[in-house]
């Protein structure tokens, strides 16, 4: 397939891998990069020496594009931002900020930006800062949401109506009917975050990708609303989250609840207990823990399938 999003990535297939924090080291970078998607390192879990450790593996791992996800609230963003120049890397996706502070200075130097949306508002000050291409991220995603808690489905067709930028769709997709789907309604590319997070070459926990592929539908909720909005599978550190919001929380006392390294606890430690086990909705259609090279090569099957059957469809 090709279209502006494997065009402006040089691309195979129109599949971006999630830049998850704890789950997206250079291994699951590298392997979905090597399977003709774009495999994107996580920043946001990374000290600086640290990602370019990761970046210098992902290259000797890969000859195919990669990027890295940043969030621009990260709090050594400039840092971050010169390693990443100063190592060559050619494509970024920001999110958690405003594109127009770094946008153009990556632009200049030959990298090219996406950055991640809730909303087509935000679509549109994305393009009035000149990305290259935007994420439409539905509220079915795990971890970090929007607060406009709009589903992929009813946001997909906003930013078709809204920008002219290639776009990619993002949360409650981990099928290639999911691919079909958010195709047929005007995205462009689809960014895969919970499918990739199970898999072999994540950098999570064992006990995390357990306990993703054992979720039931509804085990994923949304939590910390006064802080950030964020996808968790339900356990005792849920449980207490929504007991203090339940009785009128305020933002401090939630922050105090969730303290530091929450996410780090759960996902990459195992702490099904008391960690922070963000994941998406579409996780409980998981039942195992593929290669990167079966994930990538089923939803290549499922979406060919799916468009074979709606062809067959005529009103």
């Amino acid at each position: 397939m090709q279209n502006r999003i494997t065009s402006l990535f040089n691309i195979q297939y129109p599949i971006i891998q999630g830049g998850m924090v704890w789950c997206s080291g250079w291994r699951l970078a590298s392997a979905v990069s090597n399977a003709g998607g774009l495999g994107l390192l996580g920043a946001g879990s990374m000290y600086p020496e640290t990602l370019r450790e990761h970046i210098a593996k992902c290259k000797a791992a890969t000859n195919k594009p990669f990027g890295v996800n940043i969030p621009l609230l990260y709090p050594e963003i400039e840092t971050i931002m010169n390693i990443i120049a100063g190592e060559g890397v050619k494509i970024v996706f920001t999110s958690a900020g405003n594109p127009k502070t770094w946008t153009k200075w990556l632009q200049d130097k030959g990298i090219i930006v996406a950055h991640v949306v809730s909303s087509a508002k935000f679509a549109i000050k994305c393009e009035e800062a000149g990305v290259n291409a935007v994420v439409a991220e539905g509220f079915e995603a795990g971890g970090h949401n929007g607060r406009e808690e709009t589903t992929t489905m009813a946001l997909i067709p906003h930013m078709r109506q809204k920008i002219s930028l290639p776009f990619m769709a993002a949360g409650g997709i981990g099928t290639g009917s999911g691919i079909a789907a958010a195709m047929a309604l005007g995205a462009e590319g689809v960014q895969i975050g919970s499918r990739f997070a199970v898999t072999q070459e994540s950098s999570a926990h064992e006990a995390f990708k357990q306990r993703c592929i054992d979720a039931n539908e509804g085990e994923t909720m949304l939590a910390l609303k006064k802080i950030v909005p964020t996808r968790l599978i339900k356990n005792n550190f849920f449980e207490t989250v929504e007991k203090a919001e339940n009785m009128g929380a305020s933002a401090d006392e939630l922050k105090q609840i969730l303290g530091k390294g929450r996410a780090k606890k759960g996902i990459f430690e195992g702490d099904l207990i008391e960690g922070e086990l963000e994941i998406g909705q579409i996780t409980s259609l998981f039942q195992d823990i593929p290669t990167v090279q079966e994930v990538m090569k089923n939803l290549i099957q499922e979406f060919n399938d799916a468009i074979e059957t709606l062809s067959s469809f005529r009103m």
